[in-house]
């Protein structure tokens, strides 16, 4: 399974073009506009699953910085701030990964 399998193409370009610019990526916006704010809580687990790039159950910081890549290969690193805001957002319990509950915490804010 992809993204696109449960994201519109045209919605993650949409997405990917907001944020272009180097410190623009705010990860509530990016999920409003990829449609992901909308999506169930099953599907934002896959999503979860397809992100965690190497399975292991989190996203840590160094596959977070990799984030939009996830979504398009050409696409561009996050910055360390970028990087850290999103972490410190989803990280609810502090240990400096984000677990597959973390994700959920964009669709209500």
């Amino acid at each position: 399974m992809s993204l696109t399998d449960i994201l519109s193409p045209s919605d993650i370009a949409a997405a990917l073009r907001d944020c272009q610019a180097p410190d623009s990526f705010s990860p509530k916006k990016f999920f409003q506009i990829s449609g992901m704010s909308k999506k169930s809580s099953s599907q934002l687990k896959e999503i979860f699953r397809i992100l965690d790039n190497d399975q292991s159950g989190f996203i840590e910081e160094d596959e977070l910085k990799y984030f939009l890549q996830r979504f398009e290969c050409g696409a561009r690193v996050l910055t360390a701030s970028e990087t850290k805001t999103f972490l410190a957002a989803a990280d609810h319990d502090g240990d400096g990964k984000i677990g597959a509950e973390g994700i959920n915490y964009f669709k209500y804010r």
